[in-house]
Formats: C-alpha cells, sequence, structure tokens
C-alpha cells in the first residue's frame, strides 16, 4: 500500500514538472508567443492527515517573499495562493548565474477533498507557509484566509 503510494505521488511530481516544462515552451509567455514569461510558480507539498477533524496540508516555499504580498483564498476544492517576490538588486553585479525567481506568482493548488474553509489556519515560519484545511464530508465554501506569523 505504501510502495502505491509512492508511485502515485511520484507520478503526481512527474506530472507537474511536465506540465511546467510545456507551460514553459508553449504556454502565455513561453518562446512562440512573443513575449517574456514573469514571475514564477512556488513549489508546494500537499499532504492529508488523521485525526479530529481530519486535515489536508498544504505548506508551500516562499522563501524571500514579504508576507505582505502573500494572499489565500479558497474555492471549492482548490487553494489560491498569490503574492510576488522582489526582483533583487542588479545594478554593480556581474552575475554568473540566476536561478532564484522573483517576480509575482499565482499558484493553484488542487485538493482531493471538500475542506471546511472557514475552519483554514495559516502559518508562516522561515519561508514556509503551512495552510491547514480541515475536511469536510460535503459541500464547498469559499474563504479568505488570514496569515498568522509563527512565534
Amino acid at each position: 500500500m505504501a510502495r502505491d503510494r509512492d508511485l502515485l505521488v511520484n507520478f503526481e511530481r512527474m506530472r507537474r514538472e511536465m506540465d511546467e516544462l510545456v507551460g514553459d515552451v508553449w504556454g502565455e509567455g513561453g518562446w512562440w508567443s512573443g513575449r517574456q514569461q514573469s514571475g514564477f510558480s512556488p513549489r508546494v507539498d500537499v499532504y492529508y492527515c488523521g485525526g479530529e477533524p481530519p486535515r489536508a496540508v498544504v505548506k508551500a516555499d516562499l522563501a524571500g517573499v514579504n508576507l505582505d504580498t502573500v494572499g489565500l483564498e479558497i474555492v471549492g476544492r482548490e487553494l489560491v495562493i498569490t503574492g510576488a517576490r522582489p526582483v533583487q538588486e542588479t545594478e554593480g553585479r556581474v552575475y554568473q548565474q540566476v536561478e532564484i525567481e522573483a517576480g509575482p506568482f499565482r499558484r493553484v493548488v488542487g485538493l482531493n477533498a471538500d475542506v471546511v474553509a472557514d475552519e483554514a489556519k495559516a502559518t508562516y515560519e522561515d519561508g514556509i507557509l503551512r495552510v491547514e484545511l480541515p475536511l469536510r464530508a460535503g459541500g464547498r465554501a469559499s474563504r479568505r484566509v488570514p496569515i498568522e506569523p509563527k512565534e
């Protein structure tokens, strides 16, 4: 059973990476569109926990992102994360390598269960946004989620 789950996790990661690759080439801002692509898509982990109540947990890598620019919204079975990582000052510098993506982002995270939007909680610590979403037996709801800095 655990092996099947690992296979599904790896398949999901591969699908996401292929979507990003194909999107970079064929999607908006790709080589054929004549425009530069701006922004980035933060990496996320999504997992489900038992307990009372059972919940979905989404962790997003937002290192270097000012918390004031981050917005969260729950729409049905999707968590929408928006924000921006500032572009670093480059004047007087000669870069050998640039891999840290910057600019605005909008990441839509699909969930495999309905959640109780009114009870969602978000925290931010060491560049990681953690959103806990209690699972709902049925029905859909929408809600903006405030983010509290971890003390």
